[in-house]
């Protein structure tokens, strides 16, 4: 048995019973990107994504009269916050009480000192920024005099931005890991990130060489799949999210469509050689490029870009397999501000020859772990309820 879960990045379907508490209220990823740029999605239609509850349909958008060939749903997130790593480790099992602490007024003197002491320098910044801004505002300072630039936004993160040619890859991801280890306790963030540029002013982020330092989480579904013997491979950025806890493989990714093929491919060798477990894939560019960038028009060629290569996903699962296609947050790119949204997770199930299913509105994302639990034989009495039988 094979399952394949791929995530979309920030593809948030509106927003959730308390985003008013996060000042998200009236957020709806979705729907606004097609507002403001209309795009086909056949595909991803084909799904059931039109039948969701609260997502605007439409003859050249998204089909709320296709034939669907799937189970559809949204997920709620009922741990206090909207960062990735809030909800994947949700995903897999882990339901936080409190939320990841965030600096909204930079980092305090305490940890700044320890980090300028472990690595020798200065630091510039140290507030909430837009991740392309703040190379603009500060990249010729730090090209000038090598200290990094420490920034974070509305997210439990800390990020160190370095050029290339001043601070070479390996320093970076030592800083980082310096970093991670002085953020712990009262100053634990969920991750900390390298986010290397490079090139002349106004500067190119290098997305494919971020690399991002988590706090190690609980067991999650993940161990208790590794445990049972059965393959667990991460894509992209998930085996840094869950701090590479309970992985056999892990592959790196340059961008989506990248995600896409290695997926394919990895599914495609796990389907000749008879191999079962679970293929967890994170596909970033909508969030990263497009979301906080708020840009509409890309964020929707990029969906499209997905729709285009998604019968590949599709072909690729094998006759008694799974292919779940979830989200994490939203990350409205016509909402105030530069953050993620509070938003309902997507939740689109494909089997071969199973017909529609309407899987609801999900109590928690951990749902989508206890129906990989169930599916793979792995024993997980964590939260979550799974959707298993409705497939099967």
């Amino acid at each position: 048995m094979l399952v394949t879960i791929v995530v979309l990045d920030s593809v948030g379907m509106g927003e959730l019973a308390d985003a008013a508490n996060f000042s998200d209220a009236g957020a709806h990823t979705i729907n606004h990107i097609m507002e403001k740029s209309p795009t086909p999605l056949p595909n991803l239609s084909g799904l059931g994504l039109g039948r969701l509850k609260g997502v605007n349909t439409s003859d050249t958008t998204i089909s709320g009269t296709a034939t669907v060939a799937g189970g559809y749903g949204r997920m709620r997130e009922v741990s206090p916050g909207k960062d990735t790593s809030t909800g994947h480790w949700e995903f897999m099992g882990v339901q936080l009480e409190h939320p990841f602490q965030i600096f909204p007024d930079g980092f305090p003197p305490e940890v700044m000192e320890k980090f300028d002491a472990a690595t020798g320098r200065g630091h510039l910044c140290n507030k909430p920024y837009s991740g392309t801004e703040v190379i603009k505002d500060y990249g010729p300072e730090h090209v000038k005099t090598g200290n990094p630039i420490v920034y974070t936004s509305g997210d439990s993160v800390f990020q160190i931005a370095a050029h290339e040619d001043v601070v070479p890859l390996e320093q970076l991801y030592q800083w980082c890991q310096a970093a991670r280890d002085i953020l712990q306790g009262q100053y634990a963030v969920a991750r900390v990130i390298a986010r290397p540029f490079k090139g002349e002013f106004p500067f190119e982020r290098v997305n494919q060489h971020r690399k991002d330092y988590s706090l190690e989480p609980p067991r999650t579904v993940l161990n208790a799949v590794k445990d049972t013997g059965q393959q667990v491979v991460g894509i992209g950025k998930i085996p840094d999210i869950f701090a590479h806890q309970g992985f056999t493989e892990e592959i790196h990714t340059d961008n989506n469509l990248d995600g896409v093929q290695k997926t394919v491919a990895r599914m495609r060798k796990a389907a000749q050689s008879g191999e079962s477990g679970l293929i967890f894939t994170n596909l970033v560019d909508f969030d990263a490029k497009f979301g906080h960038r708020r840009d509409p028009a890309g964020y929707a060629g990029s969906l499209a870009e997905f729709d285009r290569v998604l019968p590949d996903l599709l072909a690729a699962v094998p006759q008694d397999g799974l292919l779940l296609i979830i989200s994490d947050h939203g990350n409205d790119p016509t909402w105030h501000g530069t953050d993620h949204t509070r938003e309902h997770g997507l939740l689109l199930a494909y089997r071969p020859g199973v017909g529609e299913i309407d899987l609801g509105d999900r109590e928690t994302f951990a749902d989508v772990g206890a129906t990989v639990a169930d599916a793979l034989g792995a024993t997980w009495e964590g939260p979550g309820e799974s959707f298993w039988k409705h497939l099967s």
